[in-house]
């Protein structure tokens, strides 16, 4: 039953997935702009981030729309299909589970938000325009 369901589930991702990511790029919302020296700040604060990801992952297109909207230059990682980016999320962030976002808090100190509906509100507390 177990194997039923892995391949049932697998298979709805395989035909979905190309209409779940047309939908992304038909549907993503444009950037804000901010004035070079904002970008640029920007731009440094988000250079230590990084987002683990599936491509098709609902909650990981979320969190993708969100950076987009914001305008946010995160490095994006893909751990489904890339066992080096999957062993990193595994031995760094404890889990393999996407979204992740990797950040540096202010004091230095590594943090790794697994909810998107949390990551998409730190991102707006941080990066919003104000």
């Amino acid at each position: 039953m177990k194997l039923f369901f892995r391949y049932f589930f697998k298979t709805i991702r395989i035909l979905l997935g190309p209409f779940m990511l047309l939908w992304e790029l038909l549907s993503t919302p444009k950037g804000i702009v901010r004035d070079q020296d904002a970008q640029h700040k920007t731009d440094e604060a988000t250079s230590q981030m990084t987002l683990y990801e599936f491509k098709t992952c609902p909650f990981c297109i979320k969190v993708r729309r969100e950076t987009k909207r914001l305008s946010l230059n995160i490095e994006k990682r893909d751990v489904q299909y890339n066992q080096d980016n999957r062993q990193q999320l595994l031995n760094n962030g404890g889990q393999i589970k996407v979204p992740c976002l990797q950040t540096v808090d202010g004091h230095g100190k590594e943090v790794w938000m697994y909810e998107s509906t949390e990551i998409v509100s730190y991102l707006r507390d941080n990066f919003a325009a104000a």
